[in-house]
């Protein structure tokens, strides 16, 4: 059975079961401060089962993209080497709020997978919870009693608390679950050691393929757990091993879900892929192996993730994205031999195989494709310079033992992987001590958690069973009672409280728009609100203190200065969309966006830097529109079917509902969420401040409208007056301006020739002093020149002479430099290195360099060790 049919069947079970079948959710969160990725099926309906939200329907089917790469669900560094754990997966799952429970769930399971699927019953096991004292959780007698009726009570196992209660983290719903496990090993496997006794032990072929959770619980901040008011079915099943058990085989790789993708490896590298079913192969084939797995997993996590709207990058979720990306090109470089980017060819086999269902990655193919590519070259050029790097290490290393202090440096500065590091030390007769790297990476990962750690009390509810309402779009003042408030502690931002009203004029941040700030006003006091955000459908207002009577009736107040400065740039990014489609092509497309009251930041798809003919054209544009006082026309609450036939632009990676909300003005038609002007003549004006690359195929504009662009005129117009002031007040400034820098170039002219003879007066010159040290060729001196000139003076000085080495200093601008020159010859045959040198002498003037082992650099801070410096020099020649 091919995978698409594999995907359609389950969907097709569950919607004759009258479940709503709904889309995949963006692999990438943009909106949820307590999720980078969604890292499982229930992550789109958490507001569901925390009752702060109602679903489309009480049954709903889907499959879902999930990634596990970091926190509590990390499956990163178990890729490869075994068949069947994967960074992005698909989570096939039947969900029911508040409506059918176990009965259902496991009858419906049991049937899709022996009746359907037509897996063989003696080939599947299943698991109950066993309870738990701790949690005054009993026996899940209830499942047990239904799976009796299923399947011999022999196939049925007791489960802990770590294997069968599933808990959607430290705090929050939870319950027992029951898993369905399925043993593909051969007949004369099985016939010797029971599946039952390999459930649970990571045994590659016996494997969990399905688990029905049942909401019953919520965890308490303090541990103990308290019934929820409605019980809930949360099921997830892993596609890619359902794939495996029912097309025959051992492997998930083995299947057709990434078949296509590693024979396109194959193709690229010449070198082949063994399947699981093939015994003892050698360890070099192994290594193969484990790399094209590595490879073929982590382009379906990049390529989904950028799809989605996340680019790689240096912080959150881009940085993970990121070190994905770098693992598979680390793992072909190192196993596979691919010095070249070649992971970027992968992206068209995937968009075929998979953009049927999801056609985010068909429609962003090029995209994806570009990102990788420069990604890819980025990384290579990064081992290139950490491979010279650790040649440093080593030249500085006295025995055969690399510090992993210095291991960790090449890791944690330049990405370097310390596999690869160990490998290529070992190729060269060293190790490292991986003690001190452990030591090391432990010290990262603390300073990481104490910077991220976070204490979150439980809710206190005051008006309980109350739904907020938002009334930002029509109000910025508005009477409000508080429902809930909790405290929440964390290293980054101390104490502060969250508190929910029962109706907010509070935008929360989200869309690329910032959070509202302002004031909770009653009659006795006053209380900061210092940012607004949403978290599983409620809306949080920040504040770092709590009133004194949180029972009282208060006026909600939004800072209005910020909230217009907010929405004429926000206003002012849709018109600049419009423009940029117009002006550059239909195939730019937003990919990200930053709203403030200061300013706005605009990243869209394009393939080539923008000309400044092209940005005048845009502002040109973008001003014509306000110009044209276009009144806005906000449709609030439509069928997103009608806004898209009405030309409403989506963006990929967003998730909406069912209804929307749309924003024109004139020609432009977004959905969105945000807060607008209501007219563009409140703009004033739009100036673009910058632009540039931020990925490949991505740009990035930074705009300002409104007050911001008359300081930005203002400041221009003091500067001019300033320049005109130090140039005596010319009546033609351009003219003026010319003048000096055509001056300018004849003085630097000048100069760069006196320097010339200078330094050839001085390599004549010292040519003389150099002396002869155990057979080399020896000089150190101190010279008046800059620092580029000494540096050439003394590759100049070293060239003259064979088996040379030359040590030279100088001071520029108070700041001592130091250079050495060391001949090929004496590098190879006497094992110096001036990179060595550098590093050693470099202490005497408080600095550091380095370079090659015959050519090195450093500055330093201190200018009266340059003596004790050339003093130590010949050191090195005894």
């Amino acid at each position: 059975m091919k995978s698409q049919d594999v995907r359609k069947q389950f969907l097709d079970f569950f919607k004759s079961n009258g479940h709503l079948i709904v889309p995949s959710a963006p692999i990438v969160l943009k909106d949820d401060p307590t999720l980078m990725f969604n890292n499982s099926g229930m992550a789109q309906f958490k507001e569901y089962f925390l009752g702060n939200g109602t679903p489309k329907s009480k049954r709903i089917a889907d499959t879902q993209k999930c990634l596990r790469v970091s926190g509590k669900h990390n499956d990163l560094e178990d890729v490869g080497f075994d068949t069947y754990h994967h960074t992005m997966f698909e989570m096939l799952g039947n969900w029911s709020f508040g409506d059918y429970f176990k009965k259902e769930a496991i009858n419906w399971a049991w049937q899709l997978l022996t009746e359907v699927y037509k897996i063989p019953k003696e080939n599947l096991y299943v698991s109950v919870f066993e309870g738990s004292k701790e949690d005054n959780v009993p026996f899940d007698q209830e499942a047990w009693d239904i799976w009796k009726t299923l399947i011999d009570e022999d196939r049925i196992i007791l489960g802990n608390k770590k294997d069968n209660f599933w808990e959607m983290g430290d705090q929050g719903p939870c319950g027992p679950c029951s898993e369905i496990h399925v043993d593909l090993r051969p007949e004369s496997e099985k016939a010797l050691v029971s599946g039952k006794s390999l459930v649970n032990n990571d045994h590659p072929q016996v494997v969990e393929i399905w688990n029905n959770v049942f909401m019953e619980f919520n965890r308490k901040a303090d541990g103990s757990l308290e019934k929820l008011p409605a019980q809930h079915v949360d099921t997830g099943m892993g596609f890619e091993r359902l794939c495996m058990a029912l097309q025959g085989k051992t492997s998930n790789y083995d299947t057709d879900v990434f078949t296509p993708l590693i024979e396109k490896v194959e193709q690229i590298t010449g070198l082949k892929y063994t399947s699981d079913e093939v015994k003892n192969i050698s360890e070099e084939q192994n290594k193969t192996n484990i790399a094209i797995r590595v490879v073929v997993d982590h382009v379906r996590a990049v390529a989904f993730a950028i799809a989605d709207g996340q680019l790689p990058s240096n912080t959150g979720a881009g940085y993970v994205i990121r070190r994905i990306l770098r693992r598979a090109i680390r793992y072909g470089f190192t196993f596979l031999g691919t010095k070249e980017p070649f992971i970027n060819k992968l992206v068209e086999v995937l968009a075929n195989q998979m953009g049927e269902f999801f056609p985010e990655i068909k429609s962003q193919q090029q995209l994806v494709t570009n990102v990788i590519r420069e990604e890819e070259a980025s990384f290579l050029r990064t081992l290139d310079q950490g491979l010279q790097l650790l040649e440093n290490v080593v030249a500085e290393t006295t025995g055969k033992e690399v510090s992993g202090a210095k291991v960790f440096e090449l890791y944690d500065t330049f990405g370097f992987p310390k596999d690869l590091t160990a490998l290529i030390l070992k190729e060269k007769g060293f190790s490292y001590k991986e003690e001190e790297f452990e030591v090391e990476l432990q010290k990262q990962k603390t300073r990481s958690r104490a910077a991220s750690e976070v204490s979150t009390e439980d809710w206190n509810v005051l008006i309980p069973g109350n739904v907020e309402t938002f009334v930002g779009y029509d109000k910025t003042e508005n009477e409000v009672k508080i429902t809930r408030i909790r405290k929440v502690d964390s290293k980054k931002d101390g104490v502060l409280y969250q508190i929910v009203l029962d109706n907010t004029p509070f935008y929360p941040e989200g869309g690329g728009q910032v959070g509202d700030k302002g004031n909770l006003v009653s009659a006795n006091e006053t209380i900061e609100i210092i940012d607004t955000k949403k978290e599983n459908n409620l809306i949080l207002h920040f504040a770092k203190q709590l009133p004194e009577n949180i029972e009282a009736g208060f006026v909600a107040k939004v800072n209005t200065d910020l909230r217009t400065s907010t929405s004429k740039n926000h206003s002012a990014t849709h018109l600049m969309h419009l423009a940029l489609r117009s002006i550059l092509g239909t195939h730019v497309e937003q990919k990200g966006s930053l709203v403030n009251p200061n300013y706005l930041r605009f990243d869209f798809s394009h393939f080539s830097k923008v000309s400044d003919e092209e940005l005048r054209q845009v502002e040109a544009s973008v001003n014509a529109q306000i110009e044209a006082q276009l009144q806005l026309v906000e449709h609030r609450n439509i069928p997103i079917k009608e806004a898209l036939d009405k030309g409403a632009m989506a963006l990929f990676g967003e998730k909406y509902g069912d209804n929307v909300r749309m924003i024109e003005f004139g020609e432009s038609k977004e959905l969105c969420g945000g807060i607008h002007v209501k007219n563009t003549a409140e703009i004033w004006h739009f100036k673009i401040i910058s632009e540039g690359a931020v990925a490949a195929g991505i740009r990035r504009i930074e705009a300002i409208t409104g007050d911001a662009v008359k300081d930005f005129y203002q400041n221009q117009e003091n500067t001019l007056s300033e320049i005109k002031e130090t140039l005596k007040n010319p009546q033609d400034i351009l003219k003026s301006v010319a003048s000096l820098q055509d001056d300018n170039a004849k003085l630097k002219k000048q100069v760069e020739q006196l320097l010339k003879e200078k330094v050839g007066a001085l390599k004549s010159e010292l040519e003389k002093d150099f002396q002869e040290v155990n057979g080399v060729n020896f000089l150190a001196k101190q010279v008046d020149l800059s620092m580029a000139s000494t540096k050439d003076l003394a590759s100049a000085l070293g060239s003259s002479k064979p088996d040379s080495f030359v040590f030279l200093a100088s001071v520029e601008d108070g700041l001592p430099n130091i250079h050495c020159y060391i001949s090929k010859e004496l590098v190879a045959g006497k094992s110096l290195n001036a990179n060595a040198v550098i590093k050693e002498l470099g202490k005497y003037i408080e600095g550091n360099g380095g370079g090659q082992p015959f050519f090195a650099s450093g500055k330093g801070k201190n200018a009266n060790g340059i003596a004790e410096a050339l003093a130590k020099a010949s050191e090195f020649l005894k």
